[in-house]
């Protein structure tokens, strides 16, 4: 038998995102098969030594560099994963474009749209293979919900409404992390939670004509961290100092589709009790579905006509042949988010052996900051804004 041909992979960011990346590439190969064999092949940080070094030790990585430029200039290396936090997305990305390898790239895109289309014109001009993020789409039950609405199982769609809620800075002691300022992070909720739900409307439902959004702030000053190292959410080593939170913490908006539909969406890190629950709901002419990620596995389900039986029941996402299914447990042994990852390395190797863009795609992303964009500047005129086209 042929070997199979590799994708060596250098993934930038030892954080959240590196560990869960981590994961999908740690599994793809013994679970997916994919027609690349992906390897693990160096892991770069901004972080001291030690901490980079113990990352690619504890995650798998063969290799590890400080530096991530030296990373991107490497000629064994096929794929960057660009890991890190959303200001040195568009720097990043550039540059890994540049040295022509493919990318996969955190959502958001960027902190704005200009960066957004940046990177989405510099992935083009190179001609690499370019897939943003939204790693929930890769979710066999989400995946299944856009096979039925596609074989026109709902009818003609009239609503979709999405809350995403979290409640991991409700603590007003919560320092002043890099989440909360602007300059860093782009916005607050909008773009960490929002670009979730935004993207799973324009998968599911279609583009989004135009917007009427309001931002909030509940809690406008926060302790500043002792040291410029922490970053993570868990860090909760605040001073004395107190420092201004420049994002949001909520968000609402509504929008007109293109289709016709309405969509009604919330996000927010004050959702008391609520840790992730990324939920949906879709109501069409002749049935409804929704989906919770805190119950991955499930889609809710409605058809109509079924006269005195009708009502939402439960499918389990599982069977074999549901999407992003088939590598996994028999039917009925659930999976969770890791193996999520693990999915959507699968289609970004496929993607670069079918030499097609993957999905989704960084067009998928810019379409998604779009919508972002628009969201903030209605909050800011007060008025229904259009969502520009890309």
């Amino acid at each position: 038998m042929a070997k199979k041909k590799v994708l060596n992979v250098g993934l930038i960011g030892c954080g959240f995102m590196g560990k869960a990346h981590s994961f999908g590439y740690r599994n793809v190969n013994e679970m997916w098969g994919p027609p690349l064999q992906v390897v693990m092949k160096c892991i770069a940080g901004n972080e001291p030594q030690r901490v980079v070094k113990a990352a690619a030790e504890t995650y798998g990585w063969e290799e590890y560099e400080t530096d991530w430029r030296k990373l991107v200039e490497r000629d064994d290396i096929d794929l960057i994963d660009i890991s890190t936090p959303n200001f040195v997305h568009v720097e990043e990305t550039v540059a890994a474009a540049e040295a022509k390898k493919h990318i996969l790239c955190e959502k958001p895109l960027a902190n704005d749209l200009a960066g957004a289309k940046k990177m989405t014109k510099a992935v083009q001009k190179a001609r690499v293979k370019a897939m943003c993020g939204f790693t929930y789409r890769q979710a066999p039950a989400v995946q299944l919900a856009r096979q039925m609405i596609e074989g026109g199982e709902l009818g003609e769609i009239y609503h979709f409404r999405a809350r995403y809620l979290q409640d991991w800075i409700m603590e007003p002691d919560f320092p002043l992390v890099w989440r909360l300022k602007k300059e860093f992070a782009g916005s607050g909720a909008l773009g960490d939670l929002g670009a979730h739900v935004a993207d799973m409307a324009l998968f599911l439902v279609g583009n989004m004509a135009e917007v009427s959004g309001e931002l909030k702030t509940f809690i406008k000053k926060r302790p500043m961290l002792k040291s410029t190292g922490g970053a993570a959410l868990t860090d909760r080593k605040g001073g004395a100092k107190m420092g201004t939170v420049t994002v949001d913490d909520a968000a609402i908006w509504n929008a007109r589709f293109t289709n016709g539909a309405l969509g009604v969406f919330e996000v927010t890190r004050f959702g008391g009790g609520r840790k992730n629950y990324h939920s949906w709901e879709i109501n069409g002419s002749k049935g409804s579905i929704g989906w919770n990620f805190e119950d991955m596995n499930y889609l809710e389900y409605w058809k109509d006509g079924e006269g005195v039986k009708q009502g939402f029941r439960k499918v389990l996402a599982t069977h074999p042949e549901t999407p992003n299914w088939k590598a996994w447990w028999p039917d009925g042994h659930i999976i969770g988010y890791g193996e999520c990852f693990a999915n959507e390395i699968m289609e970004m190797a496929t993607a670069i052996a079918e030499n097609r863009q993957p999905a989704p795609s960084f067009r998928d992303g810019l379409k998604c900051q779009a919508v972002l964009e628009a969201v903030a500047e209605s909050a800011k005129s007060r008025k229904w804004t259009r969502v520009p086209k890309v």
